[in-house]
């Protein structure tokens, strides 16, 4: 791809005294966001990421962004070093949360994507979405999204005005509600509102021979928050969540976005099979029971 005839989309954003990118309002940030990811995929990655990262540099180190002064060389290493420092999951894509560490964007808009405090766990993320999907219509929709982002911006004592409120709902929107429904169904507010970790994704769980005694407990635990015996209610949820995406990451199932009718039809295929006592919670000897079958999926199609 040739980058010397063609306009540098991120020079419209520098200051032209010092040439340094101006602080990016969320409204330009979605823009420079919708520019690159050209498939609508949430990621910038393979030429797109290419571009991306060839114009980031040039605007940086050229005074005429669209004049190749930088070698080919030269701007390899600075590919390399670009990606070692921001691809926080090394995945050799940057993801809409990595972009927001990349370009210097207004400080209340950044604090949105909480990438200093992700969520703890699953069931943390259930709870906080059960809060905010206030007509239990299984969505956030535009007016439930603003009340989040204003939540977040009063426990950082960050009040903003209601235009500005109305800005960043606008962008989130924009960024993270990939079928352009007008609202967040789950697949996309998981997007917005990483967790931490997904524990039944560490390697220990694609191999059913190495599971421990200590490994179950381990995992009952971080799901029975309430210490009862059981997982239930948000806590099932969030085991449900954690659950649906590793069979996503192993191929088990080809879909990628999910929602809450397939959580809840999810919900009735496990407990269905693995609910020995039909009361519609997962006690531990069940728990070991599902963590075992999904292993043993896991080693079959590694």
């Amino acid at each position: 791809m040739s980058h010397g005839k063609q306009k540098n989309f991120l020079s419209q954003f520098r200051d032209q005294g010092t040439k340094k990118l101006k602080n990016f309002t969320a409204t330009q940030f979605a823009e420079v966001w919708s520019h690159y990811d050209q498939d609508g995929n949430g990621f910038i990655e393979g030429a797109e990421l290419d571009e991306f990262l060839h114009e980031f540099i040039s605007s940086v180190v050229s005074e005429d962004a669209g004049n190749e002064v930088v070698s080919e060389t030269a701007m390899a290493q600075m590919k390399k070093d670009f990606m070692e420092a921001f691809d926080e999951n090394l995945d050799g894509k940057i993801e809409i949360g990595e972009l927001s560490q990349i370009l210097p964007t207004e400080e209340n808009f950044l604090l949105l994507f909480r990438r200093n405090n992700p969520v703890d766990s699953s069931v943390e993320f259930m709870r906080i979405w059960k809060q905010f999907d206030k007509d239990n219509s299984g969505f956030i929709e535009a007016d439930e999204l603003k009340d989040f982002l204003k939540s977040i911006l009063d426990s950082a004592d960050k009040p903003v005005t209601e235009d500005k409120l109305i800005e960043y709902t606008d962008t989130m929107l924009q960024l993270f509600d990939q079928n352009r429904d007008g609202k967040l169904q789950l697949s996309e507010m998981a997007r917005l509102l990483p967790v931490k970790e997904n524990y039944l994704c560490r390697p220990i769980f694609k191999n059913a021979s190495k599971i421990s005694s200590s490994d179950i407990d381990r995992v009952f635990s971080l799901y029975d928050r309430d210490k009862n015996g059981t997982i239930e209610n948000e806590e099932l949820q969030g085991f449900l969540k954690d659950l649906l995406e590793l069979a996503q990451e192993q191929g088990i199932t080809q879909k990628k976005d999910y929602d809450d009718q397939d959580m809840q039809f999810f919900k009735r295929v496990i407990l269905d099979q693995w609910d020995v006592n039909h009361d519609g919670k997962i006690s531990k000897d069940e728990l070991k029971m599902i963590l075992m079958q999904q292993s043993r999926i896991a080693s079959q199609m590694g």
